[in-house]
């Protein structure tokens, strides 16, 4: 990890629609993830923010526009080269494998990487390191966690891969407002490591406190983007995400 924070793109995405057979759900979407940077997406259920992470991740495939990751236009890419690249999408729901313990969940993110043991052991001791609770949990079965504790183990057996960007959808979903600023504040340790982010979230505040930038998404089109410190003064943000009458400051 320690990759070198700078504002040369990561990941840049120009005009991308996608869909579902004859359902376009994407319209035009421009996206730029800086290097070393946080970067959130926001906006409504059913506005096209989980199909946006799997058109980029390649679990759904950009009818228009291109995908460039880290140089390489992933456009076409098949999902498996996408992950070999170091583009790791810790998806919504958790997805962890029943019947198989924390440890054995997070040692599955590794399943593609052809490096010594001993590296992957040092991977998994960081892991531990930043979710000390997986320590403990290492042989329990990774399903029979709570809820945070689930969310923790995804996000782990994606660093597992080794990401230079990290995609996470949903943080907060099903979460307790404890479990979820714990998580929050990993994230900030993990990007401190040198793993860029990528995090659609639907607690605005909490994308925002954490993100350096920001994109609104609704009825798949970018609405607004733009630094969160700005964005978080927007009237229609603070008014329709953030909870604030329109006209009454905090």
């Amino acid at each position: 990890m320690n990759q070198t924070s700078t504002d040369t793109p990561i990941l840049r995405v120009n005009g991308v629609t996608a869909g579902y057979g004859d359902v376009q759900v994407l319209w035009g979407i421009d996206l730029t993830v800086p290097k070393g940077k946080i970067v959130s997406i926001v906006g409504p259920n059913g506005t096209g923010k989980t199909t946006l992470l799997l058109a980029i991740s390649g679990m759904v495939r950009a009818r228009t526009g291109s995908i460039v990751f880290n140089g390489e236009d992933i456009t076409r890419a098949r999902a498996d080269h996408v992950v070999q690249k170091g583009l790791i999408h810790v998806p919504e729901g958790r997805r962890l494998f029943p019947g198989l313990s924390v440890r054995d969940n997070l040692l599955l993110g590794a399943y593609t990487r052809r490096d010594s043991a001993a590296e992957i052991a040092r991977d998994l001791d960081f892991v531990y390191t930043i979710f000390p609770i997986l320590a403990k949990r290492a042989n329990q079965g990774a399903t029979t966690m709570s809820g945070g504790e689930q969310q923790m183990c995804a996000i782990g057996r994606g660093i597992m891969a080794r990401p230079k960007l990290l995609l996470i959808d949903e943080l907060s979903l099903g979460l307790s407002p404890k479990a979820l600023e714990l998580l929050a504040e990993s994230l900030v340790r993990i990007n401190q490591e040198g793993v860029s982010i990528l995090l659609v979230e639907q607690d605005v505040m909490t994308a925002f406190e954490i993100a350096s930038h920001a994109y609104v998404i609704e009825s798949g089109r970018v609405r607004l983007s733009g630094d969160t410190r700005t964005l978080s003064q927007d009237p229609m943000v603070r008014s329709a995400y953030m909870g604030f009458q329109t006209g009454v400051s905090a």
